[in-house]
């Protein structure tokens, strides 16, 4: 005889009762999940210190399968490295024999432009460096753009310091914790960095799209013309970005808006420089005119 498909538990006082805490169980969950997905979307401040507790877990995992994946995809390399390096080496002597006259050149130049700079006492206007940091993870499927860095408070890393790259501005840092900071990145739409384009020194606003691009708008410029290939670098104004940071190159033109890309992608490296705030120099005092007596 065929087996029923009924599988009600019948007159079981234990089969009920547990089919019941199922049934229970099951709606509170889904009731528990709704709570907290309405809160993550109209309180989002709220889960800050969840998600840094979280960070704080799930970091060290991610720095170790980060670093074991570098190891495993350097190891093709490495054993190019290996098979090549005898011929390598003779072509760079080769080629230092060839510059040798130039390397000279360059070196006493170098030496001349110090010994300048040390009599005009000239100084780098760049903001001082807080730390360098590992970049462990970066959001790339949500419209919402963040990093996280394996640097927190106890490196003396603060909210509202701006993260570089080696080719160019990141973002700036939006949540610490004790070894972990959330960077918005300045590809996330709450992203907006004063920018000037180099040569007429146009200012701009640059803002981020959400999906791994920014747009260029003009500030203050009547029918401003924006040609793809201009590029753009921090103004300095706000008193976050030091000036002269690259952030982005127009790929399309525009009037008065145009998209761009941006020059530093956290995907392309995995260590960043966490800086100062930087804060613009106090206006010259103006001379006051001599009082007269009378």
């Amino acid at each position: 005889m065929a087996p029923t498909r009924d599988r009600r538990p019948g007159f079981s006082r234990r089969a009920q009762y547990s089919l019941f805490l199922t049934y229970i169980l099951a709606i509170a969950g889904a009731v528990v999940g709704a709570v907290l997905l309405a809160l993550s979307t109209f309180n989002p401040p709220a889960f800050a210190a969840l998600r840094a507790t979280v960070r704080e877990v799930t970091t060290p995992v991610s720095s170790g399968i980060s670093a074991v994946f570098g190891m495993v995809s350097g190891v093709p390399d490495a054993i190019g490295s290996y098979f090549h390096v005898r011929t390598e080496n003779e072509a760079l002597r080769a080629e230092v024999k060839r510059t040798r006259a130039a390397l000279t050149q360059a070196q006493i130049i170098v030496r001349d432009n110090r010994r300048l700079r040390g009599l005009l006492k000239l100084r780098d206007g760049d903001a001082a460096p807080i730390v360098t940091a590992r970049i462990v993870s970066s959001s790339a499927s949500s419209t919402r753009r963040y990093g996280v860095l394996n640097a927190g408070s106890w490196q003396g890393v603060r909210e509202g310091q701006p993260v570089r790259g080696p080719d160019g501005l990141l973002g700036r840092i939006v949540e610490t914790g004790p070894n972990t900071a959330r960077v918005l990145l300045l590809t996330d739409p709450d992203s907006i960095v004063p920018v000037r384009r180099i040569g007429d020194g146009m200012p701009a606003l640059a803002a981020g799209r959400g999906d791994g691009m920014v747009d260029i708008r003009s500030v203050d410029t009547g029918d401003a013309k924006l040609r793809p290939g201009d590029r753009f670098v921090t103004s300095g104004t706000g008193g976050i970005y030091a000036p002269g940071v690259l952030v982005a190159r127009v790929v399309r033109p525009g009037s008065d808006t145009a998209p761009a890309q941006p020059y530093a992608r956290p995907d392309t490296f995995d260590f960043a420089l966490v800086s100062a705030a930087f804060v613009p120099p106090p206006p010259p005092a103006r001379p006051q005119p001599p009082k007269t007596k009378r």
